[in-house]
């Protein structure tokens, strides 16, 4: 790779009697990662930890990012799926120095754009006898893999000992192969894998990492409708565009022998692998899109973006989903991440995934954000419901109330509503306590309010008189206090009453206990 070695220093040794100097060259890598999904689908909140944990790497070592579309299969492809991935990426604060958007000097970065190159690796990797056409039909490979089946083989493969049976280039003569090719008869490539050859190679995560060949299958380079397979695009691409560092998944594991046999192949040096450790469910097993709908968990980053989570939450809190800076901090913005990552602090164990730690994280992010800046959002989100809230000290006055009581800012419009609004409606749960007390107690308390001048309405003076109903009714603060909760809001909680109900006025207030009364009985 162009660029790649760099002289570090020299260091002088001195050994007793004489002088000596040592002249060491290290390798020094001008870091290179890159973020590759396939547009088959909204990216999954697993894919958004392993582009985060690219962009961390990357920014760390001052390197360069990459996004590359892996759109090779075109049968599962997904119209908006790329530009969700990128404006998912954007959203999160994870930027692109490379990608369909944004060319560099090693594009394009769409694979299907890409095919003639692929095609001439593969030609290549035939010359050598490193790759060969398979002429073989579905019917037939299934009809071998049946007969091997019954013959007690419970996993067979198309590998270096069923491929002697099969119509290949191996098998047919090179008339036979350059007539079916001249005919345009239908064919793969497929990768000659040695029948036995261990594969090692070092992961940054796992250590050394061995597999035997015979284990694996011939896998197929490039298919029938001209299209690379993924572990072909992604040895060159990687290749081509000078990739130093692959930083994917564990379900990628099992897939990189088959790329050690293709950089070797080719005499390419491979790029430094790390395979991140799988996200798991709080019930256990990986989290599947099925368990996460089950538990609660939005699986997609679309439902982050339109759910009203905090991006800077969010990304804390996947950072630390299978990685720690080494320390007992928590709270970390994005320059903090990349300052402190490294790889040798990503677990190999899967990580669970805590919904109830995301939602702290969200929490404090929220709670950090001062009211000039939820202002404009607020104000939207309230507009969008039907609200009308013009009024921008009033609104400010309700944010303060509300501000440590929501987890996302689309709660500050539920919560606070009743400021605009009287309640239509009381909340089930809460009405169960209202009970034929909490009329007489609500009464009682009217009446006091109702003695307070209109410049006096204040939360210290509305205070003193619901103590007062409760001493002169001989009762708890609860029970004074939380039927004239649900009289005011429809809720049972809510921000501090006795301020919130300065706000909402005397006027207003007294109307709404009266109602409740009447329609509660």
């Amino acid at each position: 790779m162009a660029g790649k070695y760099l002289l570090d220093y020299a260091f002088i040794k001195v050994d007793y009697s004489y002088l000596y100097l040592t002249v060491k060259i290290f390798r020094i890598m001008s870091v290179r990662v890159r973020f590759a999904p396939s547009p088959t689908g909204f990216l999954h909140i697993g894919g958004l930890r392993t582009a985060l944990y690219n962009y961390l790497f990357a920014r760390h070592h001052q390197g360069t990012y990459v996004l590359r579309i892996e759109d090779t299969d075109q049968s599962r492809y997904v119209e908006d799926a790329e530009q969700d991935i990128i404006e998912s990426l954007e959203w999160a604060g994870i930027q692109i120095d490379e990608g369909p958007h944004k060319p560099g000097t090693f594009g394009p970065y769409r694979q299907s754009e890409r095919k003639e190159l692929y095609l001439h690796y593969a030609q290549q990797l035939i010359e050598q006898g490193d790759a060969y056409y398979a002429f073989d039909t579905t019917d037939e490979i299934e009809e071998m893999r049946d007969r091997l089946k019954k013959s007690g083989n419970p996993s067979p493969k198309y590998d270096s000992i069923t491929r002697q049976s099969m119509k290949n280039s191996l098998t047919l003569s090179q008339d036979q192969v350059q007539e079916k090719l001249k005919n345009g008869d239908e064919y793969i490539i497929r990768l000659k894998v040695p029948r036995r050859e261990t594969v090692k190679f070092e992961d940054e995560i796992r250590g050394i990492v061995s597999f035997d060949t015979a284990g694996l299958d011939d896998q197929v380079l490039l298919k029938s409708d001209g299209m690379p397979t993924y572990h072909l695009a992604n040895v060159v691409d990687d290749h081509t565009m000078e990739i130093t560092h692959v930083i994917r998944g564990e379900e990628w594991l099992s897939s990189a022998p088959k790329h050690m046999l293709l950089y070797k192949a080719f005499g390419w040096e491979a790029p430094t692998m790390a395979h991140l450790p799988l996200i798991m469910s709080p019930s256990g097993g990986k989290l599947s899109k099925r368990k996460a709908e089950t538990e609660g968990i939005p699986v997609n980053t679309k439902d982050y973006r339109f759910g009203h989570y905090e991006p800077e939450a969010l990304i804390n809190f996947l950072a630390f989903l299978g990685w720690n800076p080494g320390d007992d901090s928590e709270v970390h913005d994005m320059n903090s991440l990349c300052k402190k990552f490294s790889l040798d602090r990503v677990s190999k164990g899967g990580a669970v995934f805590n919904y109830k730690k995301l939602m702290w994280y969200n929490e404090n992010y929220v709670h950090n954000r001062t009211i000039e800046d939820l202002l404009p959002q607020v104000q939207h989100l309230f507009k969008v419901s039907g609200v009308k809230a013009d009024d921008i000290t009033f609104l400010e006055m309700v944010l303060a109330l509300l501000h440590e009581r929501v987890s996302k800012v689309n709660e500050f419009v539920p919560m606070g509503r009743f400021f605009y609004e009287a309640p239509t409606d009381y909340d089930e749960k809460a009405l169960k306590k209202w009970n034929d007390q909490s009329v007489e107690l609500v009464q009682s308390f009217t009446g006091r309010l109702v003695t307070i001048a209109d410049q006096e309405f204040t939360a210290a003076v509305i205070k003193q008189a619901l103590e007062a109903t409760v001493e002169a009714e001989s009762v708890g603060f609860g029970k004074v206090m939380m039927p004239v909760r649900i009289a005011l809001s429809g809720q049972g909680f809510g921000p501090d009453l006795f301020p919130a109900m300065e706000l909402i006025g005397k006027t207003d207030c007294l109307e709404r206990l009266e109602s409740a009364v009447q329609r509660l009985g």
